[in-house]
Formats: structure tokens, C-alpha cells, sequence
């Protein structure tokens, strides 16, 4: 009897140990999560210049203005685009259908400032499209003809709506695969037409999954930097990095960046309560992507041309200036320096992906495993970090450096005698740290997604076998869900590769990726010279287009 009493309280106070374990892990993590976070309102708040009357009274609301304005543009573009190519791809049957399918996500692959710059190649005075209406029309200068300013606000919306339209388009498409073709037919036999049953059916019960679309395209907007500051279009990113690096003011960019925090958490509070009701799902095999009107002859092929033309401004031209850029100084490119960046961008990207993973499969598996409130409350902090904009990540996380760095610096020479530098700063492990801090998001709700598909017995019936926790976890669950793992190395790689904002801040001196390297070309208009590294960016980037694919076709079929 003693016996076993000393057993309970053994196991008992094992399983206390192993719960306490978890949750300092999970806080650990969270608390790293939440360094640049804390750090950006402490700097804002704990300034001794109080400069926020300045900021109010001369650059602040310009910033903000602007921020709205690029914002409402480009939401307004893309709902258009992504819910019109959801729902005719969805409905109708024409031809090049299937491949259109996934087609529409390919501009995904192309970063912003990419097809920004492009554009800028293209409508600029000596560009192609200006040259071909001077020699065919006899003009001799800008003076005897109008043309729009693509280095504007309305420059800008137009090429980062035709590269985010994507998240509206995978969001809506997936709520209108799900949607019975019933309640059209219903709207048909009341008299509705099928545009009207559209608006009227279809639009408000896929509004929550295109909403949560919306706030995808406005976060990765505001996180854009290099296309505003190239169109000199000053939101509020540029200004966080204008008033850090030229005006040497970080207290001043760290309180232009709670502006965007602000924001951002609101998003972030909506798409919350829309996932808790994400859409009116009805249970029915007879789904409107089983029962397709059939389209022939003019109307098709008009459809068919409608639906390539954001592909080919979102992701054909842009490509095919880089191509001709590539053609055309071919004999110039440096094979040694581009092998050199390419190295550069896979190593930091594939440390950063194996490094989120790890976390991502620890949280994942603690979060299943237990109902702490610990471990969901430091989860839920450790899933902030999607939400912050490079610039500003790259401004929460350079000062705990620095001053990490003073610490040991302090330490060592007081009680060893060691002189030493700058140990932390300016090294790659800032770099790593951001990818880490920003992506975690991606490769934890990837990861997630393949644990619940799980049998919640499994894990019981492994350790009455005589396995352990780990042994279960390495051995039995990973192997299961080893697609979703995929998925998240491949995701995670290539946003880092395509990472530029954070990189270009937080790099080691004489560093360069291949989208740093993108960047300092396209500022000198020297975009030719960096036409490869753009196009190898490019190309990295279809790889999780075709995943991203893969995960919606077989999540919905009937």
C-alpha cells in the first residue's frame, strides 16, 4: 500500500515537472517572440526627447494619410480581381480552366519591390512602353503627349495589387468550393440570375474567408518597403526607416512604428473573430465546382483572356523584362558573386527554416498535448510575429542586440580582463533571429494543420507499448504528418529568401542576398545588373505556389 501511494506521488509530481518544463519552454519562446515588441514601445515611451509633438505637427499624419490611402487602393483592386477570378474559375467550365487554377497564384512568386522595379523598367520615359509610342505615333518628347506617373501613390497600388491579389483569390476560391450549388439553384427558381445569385448567395457567405483574405493583403502591404521607397511614396515603413538611418533618430522610428503595431493588432483582433466563424459551410456533395456552366465559343475565350490578364501584368511581363535584361548582358554577369549571393540566401534561409520547424514541432506538440493556460497564452504570443513589418522587426531587434552585446562586452572586461567587440551585432544570428521572429506563424499553423488530422489515440496506444513521449513523437506522428512538414520548410525558405526589409537592416557588413543585392541595383537604376538574382528569386518562389495548390485541391474535395 505504502508502495503504491509512493508511486502516485512519483508520477504525480513527474507530471507536474514535465507540465512545468513545457510551459518554460513555451515562455521562453514567447519571450523571444516578444523582445522586438517590447523593445519598440519602451524606446517609444522611455525617450528623453519627447519628440512626439514634432512627429505630430509635421511628417506623422502625411505618413498615415498615405499608409490609408495605398491601403484602401489596393483592397479595393484585389477583392475586385481575386474575387471575380474565384468565382468564375469556380463556376464556369472554359477553356484552360484547370490550369488557370493555378495560374492565378503565380504571381505570389513574384516579391513587391520586384515587380515594382520591373514596372519602373517599363512605363518610365526611356522605357519600353513609352519608346514604342514615341516611335509610332512621331513624338519627340514628353512634352507633346500625357502619360501616367507610375512613380506615384497609383503607381504603387497597382503593382502591389496585381502581386497580393492572390490571398483574396485562394481564401474566397476555397469558401466558393465549399458553398452547395443547391442554394444557387434555389435563387435561380425565385428568379435570380446567376450574377445576382452571386451577390445576393454566394458573396455573403464567403464574406468572413474573404475578409480574413483582405487582412493578409493589408499586412503584407504594410510590411512592403522597398517598392515605396522607390516610387518615393512615403508610408509609414519608409518612415521608420528614413528617421532611423538618415535622421539617426531610433526613439523617433520606434514611435512611428507603434502607429503601425496599433494597426496591425486591430487587424489582427478581426481576423481572429472571423476564424471562430469562418464561413457558412453546407454539408453536400452537390457543390457548385461539381455543377459548372459550361462555356463555348467567344464567351469563353473572352473569359479566358479577362482571367490571364492579371497573371500577365502580375507575373508574365515583369518576367519577361528580367529575361530580356538577362539576354541582353549576359556576357557581363559575374558567375562567381552570383554563386556567392545564391549561397549566401540558401544558408540563411535553410537555417532559419530547420530552426522554425524544430520550434514550430515542440509548440505544436505541447499545445496538443496539454491545456495549460501558460502554454496557449506564450503559443499565442509566439504567433505575433507574422504581424510585424521588417523595418520595424529589424528596429526591435538591433538595440537588445547592441545592448546584449555591451553586457558581455562589460562582463568580460570586469571580471576576466577580455577586451572584445560587437559579439552578436552585426552577424548573421540577427538575420536568423528575424526570419525566426516573423515565420514562425507560417511554419506553426502548417504544422498544426497536420497534427489535427491525426487520431487523438494514437499517442495513448504508442506509449502502451512501452514508448515514450519523444519516441512516439519522432517515430510514429512526424513520419504520419511528414507533408505538412514539407510544407513548412519549403514556406519558410522561401519567405526568407524573398525577405528583404530585415535583411538589408540587420545583415553583416558586406553581406549580400540575393534580394539585398536586388535592392542595391534597382535603387542606382541599375536594375539589368541584377536581373538574375531577381529572376532566381522568382523562380524559388513557385515552389510554394504549386504546394499552396496541392493544399487547397485536396482540402476540397467531395
Amino acid at each position: 500500500m505504502v508502495l503504491k501511494l509512493s508511486m502516485k506521488i512519483i508520477i504525480h509530481r513527474y507530471v507536474h515537472l514535465k507540465e512545468l518544463l513545457e510551459s518554460l519552454g513555451a515562455l521562453f519562446i514567447a519571450s523571444i517572440i516578444a523582445i522586438p515588441i517590447l523593445t519598440i514601445f519602451y524606446m517609444a515611451l522611455s525617450s528623453e526627447k519627447n519628440i512626439w509633438p514634432h512627429l505630430s505637427s509635421t511628417v506623422l499624419p502625411g505618413y498615415i494619410i498615405t499608409t490609408l490611402i495605398v491601403l484602401s487602393g489596393v483592397g479595393v483592386i484585389t477583392l475586385i480581381i481575386g474575387i471575380g477570378l474565384a468565382w468564375v474559375i469556380t463556376v464556369y467550365d472554359f477553356p484552360m480552366r484547370r490550369t488557370l487554377e493555378w495560374l492565378c497564384l503565380i504571381p505570389l512568386a513574384m516579391p513587391t519591390y520586384i515587380i515594382a522595379y520591373t514596372y519602373g523598367e517599363i512605363f518610365d520615359y526611356p522605357g519600353f512602353l513609352q519608346s514604342a509610342l514615341r516611335f509610332i505615333f512621331g513624338w519627340q518628347s514628353s512634352k507633346d503627349y500625357w502619360f501616367p506617373n507610375i512613380y506615384s501613390t497609383g503607381g504603387v497600388i497597382f503593382v502591389m495589387s496585381f502581386v497580393l491579389y492572390p490571398y483574396i483569390y485562394l481564401t474566397s476560391r476555397a469558401a466558393f468550393l465549399r458553398q452547395s450549388m443547391t442554394l444557387i439553384e434555389v435563387s435561380n427558381t425565385l428568379g435570380y440570375s446567376l450574377s445576382s445569385s452571386f451577390f445576393r448567395v454566394a458573396l455573403p457567405m464567403a464574406r468572413p474567408a474573404i475578409i480574413i483574405g483582405l487582412i493578409l493583403v493589408m499586412m503584407e502591404s504594410m510590411n512592403e518597403f522597398a517598392a515605396f521607397e522607390y516610387y518615393g511614396v512615403n508610408t509609414l515603413s519608409v518612415g521608420v526607416y528614413v528617421t532611423w538611418l538618415e535622421k539617426n533618430n531610433l526613439s523617433g522610428a520606434a514611435q512611428i512604428a507603434i502607429f503601425m503595431l496599433i494597426f496591425i493588432f486591430l487587424l489582427m483582433l478581426i481576423e481572429r473573430k472571423l476564424r471562430n466563424k469562418r464561413s457558412f459551410v453546407q454539408k453536400n456533395n452537390n457543390t457548385i465546382a461539381t455543377n459548372r456552366y459550361k462555356l463555348t465559343g467567344i464567351r469563353a475565350y473572352m473569359l479566358l483572356i479577362i482571367c490571364l490578364l492579371p497573371i500577365m501584368i502580375g507575373f508574365i511581363f515583369p518576367s519577361i523584362v528580367l529575361i530580356d535584361f538577362i539576354i541582353q548582358r549576359y556576357y557581363e554577369i559575374d558567375i562567381i558573386k552570383y554563386i556567392t549571393l545564391v549561397f549566401n540566401s540558401i544558408y540563411l534561409s535553410s537555417f532559419a527554416a530547420i530552426l522554425t520547424l524544430i520550434i514550430s514541432i515542440y509548440l505544436v506538440n505541447v499545445s496538443f498535448s496539454s491545456n495549460n493556460f501558460i502554454i496557449k497564452l506564450s503559443i499565442g504570443i509566439s504567433r505575433l510575429g507574422y504581424a510585424l513589418p521588417g523595418v520595424v522587426l529589424a528596429l526591435g531587434i538591433i538595440v537588445p542586440m547592441i545592448t546584449f552585446d555591451n553586457f558581455l562586452k562589460s562582463l568580460l572586461g570586469d571580471f576576466f580582463g577580455i577586451t572584445t567587440g560587437l559579439i552578436i551585432s552585426g552577424t548573421a544570428i540577427g538575420v536568423l533571429y528575424a526570419y525566426i521572429v516573423r515565420f514562425l506563424t507560417i511554419a506553426y499553423g502548417t504544422i498544426e494543420s497536420g497534427f489535427s488530422t491525426l487520431n487523438p489515440d494514437l499517442g495513448d496506444a504508442a506509449r502502451v507499448l512501452g514508448r515514450s513521449r519523444l519516441e512516439t513523437l519522432v517515430g510514429i506522428q512526424l513520419p504520419i504528418i511528414k507533408p505538412a512538414l514539407i510544407a513548412a520548410v519549403l514556406l519558410v525558405f522561401v519567405d526568407s529568401m524573398k525577405e528583404l526589409p530585415a535583411t538589408l537592416l540587420l545583415r553583416p557588413f558586406n553581406f549580400d542576398t540575393l534580394a539585398t543585392h536586388v535592392y542595391t541595383y534597382a535603387s542606382l537604376s541599375a536594375l539589368e545588373d541584377a536581373a538574375l538574382p531577381a529572376l532566381t528569386i522568382v523562380a524559388v518562389g513557385i515552389i510554394p505556389i504549386i504546394v499552396i495548390n496541392r493544399v487547397l485541391m485536396s482540402s476540397t474535395k467531395s
